[in-house]
Formats: structure tokens, C-alpha cells, sequence
């Protein structure tokens, strides 16, 4: 009996002290559970105090829910959607509103995500008073509270990303009338907030969500598999947490890699057009099924670029500050291995077309406009929006 709860309590559960208080208490049968407990709530708690997070989060600051938790006495979880850097999304049904499903982003409690929620919410609340019936496919944000230092922010329930349904076809590409009635709705929807003074920043197939994701499987007997078609077009622009206005503050570096404009890259500044040049690689993608730019480096990236749609011109190389040329020239090793792997991966833009005709030709040109390396001459949305790749929707 020499053993204290103090002296318990200062150690660690797995110490010698520990184990020996256990094993005395167990010959001669006293009950100890109560005091284990405590021992564990204690150790619990200390762990906790060394972390200096909110005791519903994990190591990085994500919010510990399961299904079955009630979020402000309203929203029962049901589902995780997805996980990301900037904290998680889950499925919820609101309580106060006919069981309606919801998606609720829950930032984590980080200084920097906190913020860009704020940000992102000033934008979104933006939107929804120019656009209150979401006639411009952005996406609604129905409310937004604090719960334990996250910030939630509640959506309309939508569909799967247009990359999480290409990768659950096994990485089939879309048909070209898909690729069509999607393209269009994405350009009307940037259109809206180019003209609205504001640049999303971050297009990429995970921003674009079908509004229904579903589908009926035919079975392709000429390639002998299942293939998945949807049964609704309908898509919205997701994700405004880096959404920039014209007279805003312009951080050096945006967008996700592979749909990042070379402007960016060579540091030259940026407004709306970079989104332009992300619309043309997503709907490369949406045509191979896979992107283009598969890279991480900054020079293998502008390689790849020289590679599908020839030089950079020589004004913006001498603009640019950055290390990547030597006598107006990208310095690039066309016989190392990472030139070996550009020269195999990419091929001059048209040679990725499956067919030449009028439809094909007529995409390849808008992607071709929208892939302009100057800014200045790449072509804008409200031009895009004329292409006669679109005629057929007008038609109609």
C-alpha cells in the first residue's frame, strides 16, 4: 500500500511504478478499475495539455466526429465525404429543416484555414446576394457557425467531383456532348465571377461537382467493359477559400500545380486569365481522362508546357525573374531522365485528339485559345462562351 496517487499520477502508464500497483492490486483483489480510470483520465488529459488543441481534435487540428454526432443541436453527421488540408467535409441531416441533407466543411482549428474560411464565407455570402438562385452554378452556402474553434460552413448537399467519377470509371475519359454541356456551364459560371471582379484561383476537376452524380452502366462490347454514363449534366463551381478579388492582395503563388498558368509560374502577376488557362486543362483532362501536366517541378512543368504547345514566347521569358532560361532559351536536358519522361508523356497538342472531326477539331481549338501563354491574348470567357464548339447547345 506504499503506492500514492500522486506518485501514480506523476508517472507514465507504462512505467514500473505503474505496472507494480497493478500487479499488488491484483493479489490482493482490491478494486482498482476506479482508480486505472482515473490514472487513464489523468494521462489523457496531460497528453492532451501537450498538444494545446481543443479536446475534440486529432494531431492536425481535425475535428473528432463520428456518425451520430449532432453539430449545434441541429446537424447529425452521417457520413465523411473527404479529407483535405484545409480540414474535412461531412454529410449531415438538418434537423430543423425536413431531415434535409447538408454538407458541412469543418475547417481545423489552424490560424491560416480559419482565415481563408472567413474569406472564403465574405465571398460566398457575395454570391449568393448576386445570385440567390444559383443561376451561375456556384455553389450555395445555406449558413455558417462556430463549433469548438472550426469554422462550419453548411452547403447544398451535391454529387461526386468530375474527378472522383473519372476515377471511379476506372479513368475513362467523358464523351465529347459531356464534355460540352459541362464546359459550357463552367465558363458561364467563371464568366459571372470574372465580371463580378473576382478570380476563383483553383479550378481543378475536385472544384467542379456533378449536382447529381448518377448513372446507368452499359457494357462497351467493343472495349469489354462496364462503362458508367451519367444521367444529369447539371454541375456547380465549388471551393472559394482562395477566391481573390481584382483589388485584393495577390499572393505570388495559386492554383494546384497541373492547372497552374505559366504567368504564374515565370511570376509575373496574374488576374482572371489564369482561370481561363485551368478551364483549358481541365477540359484536356476531361477529354484523355488524365492530365497533361503530370509534374511537380517548376522547369519540368514549362518543359511539358514547350513540349504540347511550343516555345515560350521570348517577352515573357525576359520579364521573368525566375532561373529557368539561358539565352532566351528554357534550360532543359532533353536526354537527362526527366527529359526522357516529358518526351514520352507529351506530344504536340493535337496529336492527342481520338479523332479529326468537327466536333474534335472545333474543342481543340477552344482548348488550343484557352492555352494561349500570354495572358493578354488568351482568349476570355465572354469570347469562349461564342466558340462554335458550343453552336449545338444554342441550336437547341
Amino acid at each position: 500500500y506504499e503506492f500514492s496517487f500522486g506518485l501514480i499520477c506523476s508517472k507514465q502508464e507504462n512505467s514500473d511504478y505503474f505496472v507494480a500497483f497493478c500487479l499488488v492490486a491484483q493479489k490482493i483483489k482490491i478494486a482498482v478499475l476506479p482508480l486505472f480510470e482515473l490514472v487513464l483520465q489523468h494521462g489523457e488529459k496531460s497528453h492532451r495539455r501537450k498538444r494545446s488543441r481543443s479536446v475534440e481534435d486529432d494531431e492536425e487540428g481535425h475535428l473528432i466526429c463520428q456518425s451520430g454526432d449532432v453539430l449545434r443541436a441541429r446537424y447529425e453527421v452521417i457520413a465523411t465525404l473527404g479529407e483535405g488540408a484545409f480540414g474535412k467535409v461531412v454529410e449531415c441531416i438538418d434537423h430543423h429543416m425536413r431531415k434535409m441533407h447538408v454538407a458541412i466543411k469543418i475547417v481545423k482549428s489552424v490560424g491560416r484555414y480559419r482565415e481563408a474560411a472567413h474569406s472564403e464565407i465574405q465571398v460566398l455570402e457575395h454570391l449568393n446576394t448576386l445570385d440567390p438562385s444559383s443561376t451561375f452554378r456556384c455553389v450555395q452556402m445555406l449558413e455558417w457557425f462556430e463549433h469548438h474553434g472550426h469554422v462550419c460552413i453548411v452547403f447544398e448537399l451535391l454529387g461526386l467531383s468530375t474527378y472522383e467519377f473519372i476515377k471511379e470509371n476506372s479513368f475513362l475519359p467523358f464523351s465529347i456532348e459531356l464534355i460540352r454541356k459541362m464546359a459550357f456551364q463552367i465558363c458561364q459560371s467563371i464568366n459571372f465571377l470574372h465580371h463580378n471582379k473576382l478570380t476563383h484561383t483553383d479550378l481543378k476537376p475536385e472544384n467542379i461537382l456533378f449536382v447529381e452524380s448518377d448513372y446507368i452502366v452499359k457494357y462497351n462490347c467493343k472495349m469489354r467493359r462496364d462503362e458508367r454514363t451519367l444521367k444529369n449534366s447539371d454541375i456547380k463551381v465549388v471551393d472559394f477559400g482562395s477566391a481573390t478579388y481584382d483589388n485584393e492582395h495577390h499572393s505570388t503563388l495559386v492554383s494546384t500545380r497541373h492547372y497552374r498558368a505559366p504567368e504564374v509560374i515565370l511570376a509575373l502577376g496574374w488576374s482572371q486569365p489564369c482561370d481561363v488557362w485551368s478551364i483549358g486543362c481541365i477540359l484536356i483532362e476531361y477529354y484523355l481522362g488524365f492530365t497533361v501536366f503530370q509534374t511537380h517541378d517548376s522547369k519540368e512543368h514549362l518543359a511539358m508546357m514547350e513540349r504540347i504547345l511550343g516555345p515560350l514566347p521570348v517577352h515573357m521569358i525576359k520579364k521573368s525573374r525566375k532561373c529557368y532560361f539561358h539565352h532566351n532559351q528554357l534550360d532543359w536536358d532533353e536526354q537527362s531522365s526527366a527529359g526522357r519522361y516529358v518526351r514520352r508523356r507529351c506530344k504536340p497538342l493535337k496529336e492527342f485528339m481520338h479523332c479529326h472531326d468537327k466536333d474534335h477539331e472545333n474543342l481543340f481549338d477552344l482548348i488550343r485559345k484557352m492555352l494561349e501563354y500570354d495572358p493578354a491574348n488568351r482568349i476570355t470567357l465572354d469570347e469562349a462562351l461564342q466558340h462554335h464548339f458550343f453552336d449545338p447547345l444554342k441550336a437547341r
